[in-house]
């Protein structure tokens, strides 16, 4: 039971000190925001977390697969692209709890591929529980759609969706970069393109609650 009790306090205190501890350590410059800004969100349900950009000329241009895929970007009520970055078996094969299977959660609380789940949505009430909005610089968000373009993985030049694989007609998954494991995960691929963004996290969030405290701390 005390090595029990320890291995619990060691993981709280490791939690606990990835949220409180910033990263960067020391907060970036001022961005200039005298050329505009950009509004981000980021979406949060107990377990994972999505970044949310506009849709504009500018992301359909920077993404011009999502229209190839038959994402409704161009629809008139499209407002948001929803992205989020999971594990292969785990994101794709649980839409809701009531169909987890096994062994996508024992991928997803050890190792797997990953991808990118990318949503259209509408109007996104602010505030709520479940969202946070920033408004970021120009060279900023540059960074930050560079970050997202650089986790989907081509083939040949060129990306393409997974075949079969959505939860319905306004979203699609695309294979992505990196490994999914449950030390670098969903949580953690939303803090990293966050800091991109010129915002600081904490040292290493885990879960959305360590996320969305660093956030409401640092910045």
């Amino acid at each position: 039971m005390r090595w029990l009790a320890a291995i619990v306090f060691a993981a709280a205190f490791v939690v606990v000190a990835g949220t409180l501890v910033p990263r960067p350590l020391w907060p970036a410059e001022k961005a200039d925001k005298a050329a505009g800004t950009h509004r981000i969100l980021v979406l949060a349900n107990p377990i994972h977390t999505d970044i949310a950009i506009p849709i504009d000329a500018e992301t359909l241009a920077r993404f011009p697969f999502l229209a190839e895929s038959g994402m409704p970007v161009t629809h008139p009520d499209a407002r948001w692209l929803v992205l989020g970055w999971g594990g292969m078996a785990f994101y794709i094969e649980t839409p809701t709890w009531s169909e987890l299977k096994p062994v996508p959660l024992f991928k997803g609380l050890t190792l797997d591929r990953s991808v990118i789940h990318a949503d259209i949505v509408g109007d996104v009430i602010e505030p709520a529980d479940h969202v946070a909005g920033f408004d970021i610089g120009p060279d900023e968000y540059e960074r930050l759609l560079s970050f997202i373009e650089a986790s989907f993985m081509s083939a040949g030049g060129r990306i393409e969706a997974i075949p079969d694989t959505a939860y319905g007609p306004n979203d699609r998954f695309f294979e992505a970069n990196g490994w999914f494991s449950a030390v670098a995960g969903c949580n953690t691929w939303t803090a990293k393109a966050l800091r991109e963004a010129g915002l600081r996290t904490g040292w290493w969030n885990p879960l959305p609650v360590s996320l969305s405290a660093s956030l409401a701390l640092y910045n």
